[in-house]
């Protein structure tokens, strides 16, 4: 019997998943959109202020569009147990890269700006992007946790956390804009960036040896 047929009969853990998967759906439809907007806003805002922190974080925002995009994917595939597994592991790949490109950029730009001395100017659009980003991301990735374990993705899981570097970044560019304006720490921005890399780069290596899955039995646990 197939997944709809079990819903349609009225199956309670068939239709739990069902809602959790239709509402993870919603979550990244918004993941894509909203991250969409905020990589233009704030790649633009970045060169033309100079921030490498804004900069990374527009990239980042393009990754979040990449791994939300994967996730739908994933999710599309949800109802049927023989591809569902397949899914979750080539996502969850692509969410790891995902890490490991924002994180090799970090780096590469951080270190750049240090060794050119290079300080960012206040930029009023970014300043707004990560403001707003850094009140709405805790709360995406919060519920996309709770997807994450209701259905048992290890995928959604690793996706949560884009959403927390999100939110750190934004953590990273406001504090690095205004240490600089007030203090002249030109060298917080990328310093604070250089931080962030290696946290990044071990989520997505631990994504690329699949240990981002909600428990040791994931493959297992998703039939």
């Amino acid at each position: 019997m197939s997944f709809y047929a079990n819903v349609r009969m009225g199956d309670p853990a068939a239709a739990t998943r069902y809602n959790l998967v239709r509402r993870g759906e919603r979550l990244e439809y918004f993941t894509v959109v909203w991250n969409s907007i905020e990589a233009v806003v704030s790649i633009t805002a970045g060169l033309v202020a100079g921030s490498v922190s804004l900069a990374g974080f527009g990239l980042d925002s393009i990754l979040e569009v990449t791994s939300g995009s994967a996730l739908l994917w994933r999710l599309h595939h949800d109802p049927n147990p023989s591809r569902r597994e397949h899914a979750e592991r080539i996502t969850l790949k692509i969410v790891a890269w995902c890490f490991i490109a924002l994180a090799l950029y970090v780096i590469y730009e951080s270190g750049s700006a240090l060794i050119r001395y290079e300080a960012p100017e206040r930029s009023i659009p970014g300043i707004i992007v990560a403001a707003v980003s850094l009140v709405v991301m805790p709360i995406l990735a919060k519920a996309k946790r709770r997807i994450s374990a209701g259905i048992g993705s290890g995928a959604m899981k690793a996706d949560s956390r884009q959403a927390d570097f999100c939110a750190y970044l934004s953590v990273i560019l406001l504090g690095g804009l205004f240490l600089n304006a007030l203090f002249g720490l030109w060298w917080a921005d990328p310093v604070a960036g250089l931080v962030m890399a290696p946290i990044i780069a071990k989520e997505g290596i631990e994504g690329l040896r699949g240990e981002g899955c909600c428990s040791d039995d994931c493959g297992r646990k998703q039939r």
